[in-house]
């Protein structure tokens, strides 16, 4: 858990993050997004990997970034838990009719 506040605590690892919700996008395709050294850039790579914040995919020479969002959901799990609530609020609602 150290290692997702670690990697969530920087900025670009942050917009890196946002950046991959709308889907998977190459390294290359995110490099021109940062004005980052390509050290630098893998540097956020790594430890957003080693906080399981991403997956990887290897096609040839090109690595496919992705979000992990299975980790997202422990994430958001464990910090309800901070709180006293390990249930996640309920996604749908029934209206009660007023009282009359």
């Amino acid at each position: 858990m150290n290692e997702v506040f670690k990697a969530l605590a920087d900025p670009t690892r942050r917009e890196i993050l946002r950046t991959l919700r709308s889907g998977e996008r190459s390294a290359g395709e995110l490099a021109e997004l940062f004005p980052l050294s390509k050290s630098t850039l893998s540097g956020h790579f790594a430890v957003l990997k080693a906080a399981d914040l991403v997956e990887t995919d290897k096609r040839g020479t090109t690595i496919l970034y992705r979000l992990n969002t299975t980790v997202f959901q422990d994430v958001l799990t464990n910090l309800l838990g901070l709180f006293g609530s390990t249930d996640l609020p309920p996604t749908t609602h029934t209206q009660k009719e007023p009282p009359r």
